[in-house]
């Protein structure tokens, strides 16, 4: 503001013009600039598992009952139902699709639909290839599935988006994460003498 003044002043008073530089200038156009940027994105810590509304369970949530395994989703009993497993770890996120009785009939990972390195461990990652999975699995004709999950990885909550994004049905999801009591120390190494 100071040198805008004193180049108005200078050149009414018939003197010699002074010509600032971008320089001067570049401080306050760099602090507009980072007030009018959008936040920060946080990627898989941002994440809310509340304002993804997980396959409709909002409208429908039931404890399961003795007449579970016999009630009817699609015409299909519950117990014959197709189980996609998802297996979400830091690195990557599996998707497999197999029968009740737990043949396996198709497999999609991160790594399929184009993400590599580290990019396979991101929920986006996860999102798009639930997605993709959702799709060739509903052109095979499985519509109506249980979603079985395992893992703690960023994945994990973007994987039910997708799917549901994809237009299937999903009917039930199970949680499958191993946890551990104590984690074993190992002993000490045997002393060389």
């Amino acid at each position: 503001m100071l040198s805008r003044s004193l180049i108005l002043r200078f050149s009414s008073s018939g003197c010699r013009s002074i010509w600032s530089s971008a320089v001067l200038l570049k401080g306050d156009d760099k602090r507009a600039m980072i007030r009018s940027m959008p936040k920060k994105d946080e990627g898989s810590q941002g994440e809310r598992s509340a304002e993804i509304d997980a396959t409709g369970f909002s409208k429908v949530c039931e404890f399961p009952r003795l007449d579970t395994p016999d009630r009817l989703f699609n015409n299909i009993p519950f117990k014959e139902l197709p189980i996609v497993h998802i297996k979400s770890s830091k690195n990557n996120t599996i998707f497999n699709l197999t029968n009740a009785e737990g043949k396996p009939i198709y497999s999609r990972s991160c790594g399929v639909d184009g993400f590599k390195n580290c990019r396979k461990g991101t929920n986006i990652a996860a999102q798009v290839t639930a997605t993709a999975f959702g799709k060739v699995v509903s052109k095979m004709g499985y519509s109506t599935f249980r979603v079985c999950i395992s893992g703690l990885g960023p994945g994990r909550m973007s994987s039910f988006k997708g799917l549901q994004m994809s237009g299937v049905n999903i009917v039930s999801i199970t949680d499958s994460t191993p946890i551990f009591d104590f984690p074993k120390e190992r002993p000490p190494a045997a002393r060389s003498l």
